[in-house]
């Protein structure tokens, strides 16, 4: 590949990570509102719903065609689907009902973590002086974000079993995010994404009938409707899509970092749709949240 050609897929990699990120944290802003009524499982069945319908649009044909690739690496492609889609988003709705916002932050800063160390061991990824230097940079900015400045904040916290499940899915996505990178190069990307949503799915299933033999389905009014449109459609099909072109692209280690954006769009989602004040200690925080990025994956 030419050094053009190198730097044009480089620079295509972070605008997918980015996109993903951005509309990720539209997903947790509506997710948090969404927990209260509707159950958690039954909310990622609803979500993967509409995504399998409107993958289906162009996904059938593709893996029709790619099938017997597919058949050949079946193991690999169910492990897939089930960190990746089954389990990793119930587990942040699972996690959302008993724990605070605080914490859920602080959190979701393990994910490029676990992906720098997982990324060590199984992709032979260096641990340069760079990237600790970004993730420190990154994560001192989120912790000082979520406190507020106010540091005694993260001596006063109290921890919930909600918490344990984040730290989980952060895990779980690290794992998934490293199993991209080892997809069979001759299996589309297409037929990926239609297989994995597809037998996430199905895996669902059992779970969402065992959470409703003690739950009621939830009112499908306006705001739930259209809440899981956006979860199902862009949570789930656009940002799985441009997350996985972007893994494929620059690595998951890179795209990992760009993750560490996303309370700079949460922050500005909050301010467009919420009204919620843009202060310098949020501007301070961005900068150094993005310094880090850039530090780590210049």
């Amino acid at each position: 590949m030419s050094k053009r050609g190198f730097l044009h897929g480089t620079v295509f990699g972070v605008l997918c990570a980015l996109a993903s990120t951005m509309i990720w944290s539209g997903n947790f802003i509506i997710a948090r509102g969404l927990n209260a009524m509707t159950p958690p499982v039954t909310l990622a069945f609803m979500r993967w719903t509409v995504a399998c319908a409107a993958v289906s649009l162009f996904a059938l044909p593709a893996i029709r065609r790619d099938w017997p690739v597919l058949r050949a690496h079946l193991g690999y492609m169910v492990v897939t689907s089930l960190l990746g889609v089954t389990v990793f988003n119930t587990l942040i709705y699972v996690g959302g009902r008993t724990t605070v916002a605080m914490n859920l932050a602080l959190i979701s800063t393990a994910f490029p973590i676990f992906i720098i160390l997982l990324a060590r061991l199984f992709l032979g990824e260096p641990i340069t002086l760079r990237r600790v230097l970004g993730v420190a940079l990154a994560v001192g900015g989120i912790t000082t974000l979520v406190v507020r400045g106010d540091f005694m904040r993260l001596v006063n916290m109290t921890f919930a079993v909600g918490d344990m499940w984040m730290l989980f899915a952060a895990f779980l996505f690290a794992v998934y995010s490293i199993l991209i990178r080892r997809k069979p190069p001759e299996l589309g990307q297409t037929a990926f994404l239609g297989f994995t949503f597809y037998c996430g799915w199905l895996m669902i299933i059992p779970w969402m009938l065992w959470e409703q033999s003690s739950a009621s389905w939830p009112a499908m009014n306006l705001p739930v409707v259209g809440s899981v449109l956006y979860i199902g459609l862009g949570a789930s099909l656009v940002a799985y899509f441009t997350w996985n072109r972007a893994v494929a692209l620059i690595g998951p280690s890179r795209a990992g970092f760009i993750y560490y954006c996303l309370p700079v769009f949460t922050g500005t989602w909050a301010w467009l749709l919420l009204g919620e004040p843009v202060t310098l200690l949020h501007a301070g925080t961005g900068v150094c949240i993005l310094t880090g990025i850039y530090i780590a994956t210049k």
